[in-house]
């Protein structure tokens, strides 16, 4: 994913806030989610769009949030009107996004601890609770706009924003060729359940490496001859 500072005038990006404030954008989202899926399976079920765009958007503050932990061991504020993304043409999942404010939270060490726009905390852990908080915050405004539209219920969507924070945290090492340290960020930011999340981090190890048991469900098994995901919790065992 692509990940920059500024926010260009062309190429669709919109600003997280907008969607909040104004949810019928996610209709829009899951029309065109609906378009696609209909091109490729033949339906649309309204479940699926509901759960792609609850998952697709609830990475976007996740994944940034994971990406500067894992390589600059920083956490942005992760407000919603201070990231943006923008769509992929061919499949509408965000494949970019724009972190457009100039504050952050930093470790002591940080060749930027100096700056105005930074705020030192002691060490890593009390850095995972900054994210794990400003994630939250992001996510609980996105739980009050999207579960009316949604109707997937709340215990759903904050199990969805917990797969999102566990997940990334372990892709953003995995795809730097470090995955055992983006385990170890998982377990550092979801040591512990800290509700509303639904739960700690669910990675294992496993006889073929390290898997992760999911909290939601994404409902891509209601398409056309398609299986349930590995990890799906309808199989997974509590």
């Amino acid at each position: 994913m692509e990940v920059r500072a500024d926010l260009p005038t062309t190429g669709g990006w919109q600003r997280c806030g907008d969607l909040l404030a104004d949810p019928a954008r996610f209709d829009v989202w899951r029309k065109l989610l609906g378009e696609w899926l209909r091109d490729g399976f033949g339906e649309a079920p309204e479940r699926t769009t509901a759960g792609f765009v609850m998952s697709w958007y609830l990475h976007v503050p996740a994944f940034t949030g994971a990406l500067l932990l894992h390589h600059e061991r920083r956490v942005p504020m992760l407000r919603p009107g201070e990231l943006a993304f923008r769509l992929c043409a061919d499949r509408p999942h965000p494949e970019g996004v724009a972190v457009l404010g100039d504050e952050f939270y930093c470790l002591p060490g940080d060749p930027d601890a100096d700056r105005p726009e930074a705020t030192v905390v002691a060490d890593e852990r009390a850095l995972a609770a900054v994210l794990r908080a400003r994630y939250t915050a992001h996510a609980a405004q996105f739980v009050q706009a999207y579960a009316p539209l949604s109707r997937l219920g709340r215990r759903m969507l904050w199990a969805a924003a917990t797969d999102a924070l566990d997940s990334t945290l372990w892709w953003a090492g995995l795809y730097a060729g470090d995955e055992e340290a983006g385990v170890a960020d998982a377990q550092l930011v979801l040591d512990e359940h800290y509700p509303p999340l639904t739960a700690s981090t669910r990675l294992r190890q496993t006889g073929d490496g390290w898997a992760r048991r999911r909290e939601s469900c994404c409902f891509s098994y209601l398409l056309p001859e398609q299986p349930l995901c590995e990890g799906c919790p309808r199989t997974c065992r509590r």
